[in-house]
């Protein structure tokens, strides 16, 4: 499988688990969709989308978190490094499709965009 995960750790920054929602779309294409950013650290995160993407795309990334009683988000331009199917078990124990997994690299973010990042991590500490 393209860009499979192991069980090696190859990872420089800490992962923090986290539950939020995203939006994404291609570099150069004006539609947007949704994901949910299962974890994140200093360099990139995990996300969960139902669209078949290719390792190797970029896509630019907006992660949404609450602040206070606001929502805030951080940008930032990726690129897909790993890619899995996802899937869900139900109560019965029976397996289904919920989509995909896709380790994502930060290649681009704005120094605004990195303070951002850097207070949501220290929030998950």
């Amino acid at each position: 499988m393209e860009g499979s995960f192991d069980n090696r750790e190859k990872r420089s920054h800490p992962r923090f688990v986290i539950d939020l929602p995203l939006e994404y779309g291609e570099m150069g294409d004006s539609c947007l969709r949704g994901g949910i950013a299962i974890d994140l650290s200093e360099g990139g995160l995990l996300m969960e989308t139902v669209r078949d993407i290719p390792v190797g795309t970029e896509l630019n990334v907006t992660v949404l978190f609450p602040k206070g009683y606001e929502v805030a988000n951080f940008k930032v331009v990726t690129k897909i490094v790993r890619k899995k199917p996802h899937w869900k078990e139900d109560s019965k124990g029976n397996r289904y499709w919920e989509g995909y997994q896709y380790g994502l690299r930060f290649i681009q973010i704005l120094e605004e965009n990195r303070w951002k990042l850097d207070v949501l991590l220290a929030w998950t500490i």
